[in-house]
């Protein structure tokens, strides 16, 4: 029953399959067929002459993402041991954290803290600051110009008056009760000795205790004195403390 056409035709077909892969073969072999390989090399030599030369900028890139070498970087910049505390965090988290609870920046704590550190007798090295920048905070990625960084130290300085004269006012005007003074102090203190901490400063609890105490007693004082200045008696009418005024303190009509 296979015998005949059918297998004939299988045959033929295998036959004609063979002969058609020889011819496609021959169309590629130069030899061959001379025309068509005169085509192939004008199509190459069209797509040679379209395509622009672009010059390798992988090299390139690599080297200017790399960091400096070692013998580049100052001795005290490679010893400089600050904020590794937050050696993962980036800008943006140290930058909500201090927006929350003070009136500065990263940026402006950042170089605050190194403009103290990298301060000499002639002044801040704030070339070796700027240019270093990245390898002294973990969270600062780009360099800064000796502009850039005075303008933060600049920044940093008026918020802190400001903030100084905002706190001092509100603590002698008589606008908090003493416990609420208090409550004040304790809470940007804590503040403060956890930026200090972040920074690298160890503090013992005997030491935060201690502050702790100076800073209460302090702003007892300013409460009291300031107290004097608002009224003319000797005792404050808050606490009943008696204060040793002079004649000018009181405001004696007699030296008018």
């Amino acid at each position: 029953m296979t015998d005949g056409p059918a297998s004939d035709a299988t045959e033929t077909g295998i036959d004609e399959g063979h002969d058609a892969d020889t011819d496609r073969d021959s169309d590629l072999d130069p030899e061959a067929n001379p025309r068509a390989a005169d085509s192939a090399a004008g199509r190459a030599d069209q797509v040679a002459e379209s395509t622009p030369d672009t010059p390798d900028t992988s090299s390139t890139a690599a080297e200017s993402d790399a960091p400096p070498p070692e013998s580049d970087v100052p001795p005290d910049v490679r010893k400089y041991d600050r904020f590794k505390k937050i050696d993962g965090g980036t800008y943006d988290r140290a930058n909500e954290f201090l927006r929350e609870r003070t009136y500065i920046t990263a940026r402006e704590w950042a170089i605050a803290r190194l403009c103290a550190d990298f301060r000499t007798e002639t002044g801040v090295e704030m070339t070796k600051i700027g240019e270093n920048l990245p390898e002294l905070v973990p969270f600062m990625t780009d360099t800064y110009s000796p502009q850039a960084v005075n303008q933060a130290r600049a920044s940093f300085e008026e918020k802190v008056r400001t903030a100084g004269a905002t706190f001092l006012y509100g603590a002698m005007c008589d606008f908090f009760t003493a416990e609420e003074l208090d409550d004040v102090m304790y809470e940007a203190t804590e503040v403060a000795k956890f930026l200090l901490e972040v920074e690298g400063v160890e503090l013992s609890v005997e030491e935060e205790l201690e502050a702790e105490d100076r800073i209460s007693e302090v702003m007892r004082e300013v409460r009291e004195h300031s107290a004097a200045l608002r009224h003319d008696e000797v005792e404050c009418p808050d606490c009943g403390h008696r204060f040793e005024a002079s004649a000018a303190d009181a405001g004696d009509p007699g030296d008018d």
